[in-house]
């Protein structure tokens, strides 16, 4: 193993100190849901994130900068690995919303609002939205919930300048990479971002971006508005542990292990979604 020191372990993400201003960011098999991290593995998961991460940044680069800084990293952490600038990282994850479902269908089901935005009357479980939505949340430490919030309380978290540019740059990326997916037959119903700040100010694309982790991915074919959706996401995972599994969401309890099938069906996705999307086969 690495004798970098490491500096960070998030719910799938290790971060090492790989030189002054660098960091060497690593992508695990760990999957994690509902703000646990269970104690399964999704065999080749880190690859795709990282590999699927690394060709969004490309084909987004003339929409905004990324993070990336180096492919050079220890052979231990091939795939899976790489070295990125150190960033000082804006507090709020940035949503952005193209279709209604998950939890802006429940606070649409209540309010006709999705954080705090009003959306007309008649929307069912995986409508399209009349134009895509930016709906941030605070960023929750492991086991603790994210909570979205409305756009000025992301002002007073980030403050005007900082949480516009968030906004505009996220619905900008949204807006190309629902494109491409389209022309691969693949809905991107809702993503979330993470940007940092450099020195100079400058906002930056960071962290992963637009994978099966951070994104509902649908299949285009056979979408229909009024229920659940055909996914390329970890949302297979999340309706096993709340329809299959026997646990009980409001216990407080861990989620128990996936079963192997679970296991290699969500497997199957992930990998479905990066060969769909990126045309390529994944790299050992």
């Amino acid at each position: 193993m690495t004798d970098l020191p490491l500096i960070h372990t998030g719910k799938v993400r290790k971060l090492y100190r790989y030189a002054p201003g660098q960091i060497l960011m690593v992508a695990t098999d760990q999957i994690s849901a509902f703000d646990f991290v269970l104690d399964s593995e999704i065999p080749d998961k880190g690859k795709v994130l990282t590999q699927l991460s690394l060709w969004w940044f490309e084909q987004l680069k003339d929409v905004t900068e990324n993070h990336v800084l180096s492919l050079g990293v220890p052979e231990e952490f091939a795939g899976r690995g790489i070295i990125v600038e150190e960033l000082e990282m804006v507090p709020i994850e940035a949503i952005v919303r193209g279709y209604l479902t998950g939890s802006g269908l429940i606070e649409y089901r209540q309010s006709s609002t999705v954080c705090g935005i009003k959306l007309p009357a008649g929307l069912e479980d995986g409508s399209r939205l009349p134009e895509p939505i930016f709906t941030p949340s605070t960023k929750a430490d492991i086991g603790d919930h994210d909570e979205n919030i409305d756009y000025a309380s992301a002002v007073r978290l980030v403050g005007e300048g900082i949480a516009a540019k968030v906004r505009d740059v996220s619905l900008a990326i949204y807006t190309r990479a629902e494109e491409i997916a389209r022309e691969r037959g693949i809905i991107l119903a809702d993503t979330k971002f993470e940007f940092g700040v450099r020195e100079d100010g400058a906002l930056v694309l960071a962290d992963e971006v637009l994978t099966p982790d951070s994104s509902r991915f649908w299949e285009a074919s056979t979408w229909k508005p009024g229920g659940s959706q055909p996914s390329f996401d970890k949302q297979y995972v999340r309706d096993w542990l709340t329809k299959d599994s026997g646990w009980d969401r409001a216990s407080g309890a861990k989620p128990p292990a996936l079963p192997e099938e679970v296991i290699a069906a969500t497997r199957g996705r992930y990998l479905d979604a990066y060969r769909r999307l990126s045309g390529k086969g994944l790299i050992s």
